[in-house]
């Protein structure tokens, strides 16, 4: 009951087996929560079909219809508090996250001092593969945008692969979140840095999705020009932090990862 890998998903069929195969592989035992937001194509009932083969490691909360990225790991974010896990993952269904690299998160937060690591595409080390031309000037040209708006420091503000520790998400007030898309991602570890968390980058390859459908639309990406600019505004009137006092340590700036050689390749 140590660590949580919250998985949203919505039509997701063709990965789903195989993400959680990837998953329960890892030495280190973790369980998955899978948040399905009544996918058409069956996933829910794919993943309750896996129940005896990973008893007492897989869950499932059945939502009815899309209400939206950021409302999945929110409702993640108070099932596994309710549950006292103390490491709580986001990561994608798609395999654009390896799950090799949840143990490197993992290790950031457990053993290096970190209260979020960031699975980080835009420190040394890291990177994209398999992305068209105009995918990557979105995505650099976002972190890039979202550093100036908010002077958050971090070189990858929207990743979707995150470690957080359960004291980070005991002290947040998810009610003061308000994007449900792109701009979850970035609102979120805005939060956690307003609130005096530190923040470690770790570098991972991103690989584009290679089965099934981008969930990416132009009205994400608008969520996320106009989202960061809000953000940054309603930062000067609203308190992220929740009203039951937790400790946690003093601001401190975002750690610089510390490469290894076989991280380099």
């Amino acid at each position: 009951m140590e660590k949580l890998v919250i998985i949203p998903t919505y039509n997701e069929k063709e990965n789903i087996v195989r993400i959680l195969e990837a998953v329960f592989s890892q030495e280190k035992g973790f369980h998955v929560l899978v948040i399905d937001d009544g996918s058409p194509d069956g996933t829910a009932d794919i993943v309750k079909g896996l129940f005896s083969v990973y008893p007492g490691q897989l869950f499932l909360e059945e939502r009815k219809g899309k209400l939206g990225l950021g409302t999945a790991y929110i409702h993640g974010f108070k099932w596994a508090i309710a549950r006292n896990y103390q490491f709580i993952f986001e990561m994608d269904a798609d395999f654009s996250h390896n799950p090799k690299d949840l143990e490197r998160l993992y290790k950031a937060c457990k053993f290096d001092g970190a209260d979020v690591a960031v699975g980080s595409r835009y420190v040394p080390g890291g990177s994209i593969e398999n992305w068209p031309l105009d995918r990557h000037l979105y995505s650099r040209g976002g972190a890039l945008y979202t550093r100036m708006i908010t002077w958050m420091p971090v070189q990858d503000p929207t990743a979707g692969f995150v470690c957080y520790t359960k004291k980070v998400l005991e002290t947040i007030n998810f009610d003061s979140i308000n994007f449900v898309g792109y701009a979850f991602q970035i609102e979120m570890k805005f939060a956690a840095w307003k609130l005096g968390f530190r923040i470690q980058e770790v570098p991972i390859v991103f690989i584009d999705r290679q089965v099934g459908v981008s969930k990416m639309s132009k009205g994400i990406i608008k969520e996320g020009v106009l989202g960061v600019l809000k953000i940054q505004w309603q930062s000067m009137f609203k308190n992220y932090r929740r009203r039951v006092n937790v400790n946690h340590r003093p601001p401190t700036e975002v750690r610089k990862p510390q490469l290894q050689a076989e991280e380099v390749g």
